[in-house]
């Protein structure tokens, strides 16, 4: 046995980190100091967040991810919250949109203009409001358009419809104490939770009913991790009584012994894993730790096998960990983390190393795409779908005409389709409500920045006329 392990055969046995340069990190960011063990970043193929220490409420950054080199003090932040920002999640398929959980008790949903923040953004699209506790997990359905789930410690999950603004399925009475995280499974027909009181717990959110559930599934008293894998298995990792860090793999129809159980090491540091369904490989980054462990899933025993170690000298506040679609194909990249330390975000890159320039088909079968399967409404209607599969054979470009359509359908605003006899007269008297000092405020920027615009236009026409009448000297 322990010569088959030694020579397992694997294309991932000599998967390599590398941090990029200097040039490429995102300087002088001042990542959040709450004590929290949320991931504090959240990255897509076209922006990279992460929360930030904001006076007197919270917020977090939203940097296109060219924007790398030094970030100004000033630059704009996503600032609603009243209390610090907890858990940051972008939407699965609009890149555009984001949520976010906060010591506020509320979930916001912010939409991102497509180039970036030019203003600090204040106002979300929707507020959610329900928890009576912080909300320390948001994370949005794979598969369903507009579905969030948010999860606080006044221990219950909250499944919203985001489009409608309202909460669909309230789970408040499943866990006795505080929810450590949250996972969904592959077509988002279950979730998976890990909890203070050591249990992990297999929910399905519609029935509202716990499907299977595992006491002391680690027995050690440190916060645990639990998230469903491809196949429908639960990967966990926690500690163990003498605090050594433990993961284990867990099948959820038969949960009294794990498949497969692994001490690693006496740090305390909560190991965040993060999976990637197409090579089943799943990084573990420790809070504080300065490395990320990787292993491959396997259905042959011993089930989870080691694979390499990416070490680098600082340690790790935060990670974000890039979707497939972000990925540079032609350099044979797997993977991209998003490594915060205390005032910077550096980005770090796994790589196959292949001689061939060509497609490698065998690290990228196709992977989810942006485009939702279902609707909000077939879901809670109790439809399951898979995430529907694009291939990156010539890479991923995101399409400038499916983004219009995705931010038209998403229109992430609670008013009643049609315009039915009844709504327009209540029109008017909508209309009168509207008018208080903070619409007024806001109309008055909107039209101060039109102004601006309008001159910035009307000088450039200026110059352009006197540039064509020197053109036109030149010429004569």
């Amino acid at each position: 046995d322990t010569m088959r392990r030694v020579v397992r055969q694997s294309k991932f046995r000599h998967v390599f980190g590398q941090a990029v340069k200097n040039d490429q990190c995102y300087d002088d960011i001042r990542v959040s100091r709450v004590t929290w063990d949320s991931s504090f970043c959240a990255v897509n193929p076209r922006f990279v967040a992460i929360i930030v220490d904001a006076s007197g409420g919270g917020a977090f950054l939203v940097l296109p991810l060219h924007k790398t080199g030094r970030i100004d003090k000033s630059y704009p932040t996503v600032c609603g919250h009243t209390g610090p920002v907890l858990d940051i999640d972008w939407c699965p398929h609009n890149d555009q949109v984001i949520a976010s959980g906060s010591e506020d008790c509320t979930v916001m949903v912010w939409q991102i203009p497509e180039n970036g923040l030019t203003l600090s953004l204040t106002e979300p699209v929707v507020v959610l409001e329900g928890h009576s506790k912080r909300v320390g997990i948001v994370a949005w359905h794979p598969t369903a358009r507009n579905v969030l789930l948010s999860a606080g410690c006044d221990n219950a999950i909250i499944i919203w419809n985001v489009g409608t603004g309202e909460a669909l399925i309230n789970l408040d009475d499943m866990h006795v104490d505080m929810i450590y995280n949250v996972s969904w499974n592959r077509n988002g027909s279950l979730i998976c939770t890990a909890s203070k009181d050591k249990k992990v717990r297999v929910i399905d959110p519609r029935k509202q009913e716990i499907v299977a559930e595992k006491e002391k599934t680690h027995e050690g008293a440190r916060p645990m991790r639990a998230i469903f894998l491809a196949d429908g298995n639960i990967f966990t990792t926690g500690f163990s009584r003498m605090s050594e860090r433990q993961l284990a793999l867990w099948n959820p129809k038969n949960m009294e012994e794990p498949i497969a159980l692994h001490e690693m090491d006496t740090s305390n540091g909560v190991l965040l894993p993060f999976y990637d369904p197409d090579t089943n490989i799943i990084y573990l980054c420790g809070k504080g730790d300065s490395s990320i462990r990787y292993f491959e899933i396997t259905d042959e025993s011993p089930y989870v096998h080691y694979l390499n170690t990416f070490s680098s000298k600082e340690p790790q506040r935060g990670m974000g960990f890039m979707p497939k679609r972000g990925l540079d194909v032609n350099k044979c990249e797997i993977a991209r983390f998003f490594k915060l330390h205390e005032r910077k975000c550096e980005p770090i890159i796994m790589t196959v190393p292949r001689k061939s320039d060509l497609f490698q088909d065998d690290l990228y079968p196709d992977t989810a795409g942006p485009e939702a399967a279902l609707e909000a409404e077939e879901w809670f209607e109790g439809k399951n779908a898979d995430p529907l599969l694009i291939s990156l054979k010539h890479g991923y470009i995101p399409g400038k005409n499916r983004d219009l359509k995705v931010v038209k359908k998403n229109i992430l605003d609670n008013k009643p389709a049609g315009n039915k006899k009844s709504d327009l007269i209540s029109a008017p008297k909508k209309a009168a409500d509207a008018s208080n000092p903070q619409n007024d405020a806001k109309l008055e920027e909107i039209l101060k920045e039109l102004k601006c615009i309008k001159d910035t236009i009307s000088n450039q026409d200026e110059r352009i006329a006197k540039l064509e009448q020197q053109m036109a000297k030149i010429g004569d």
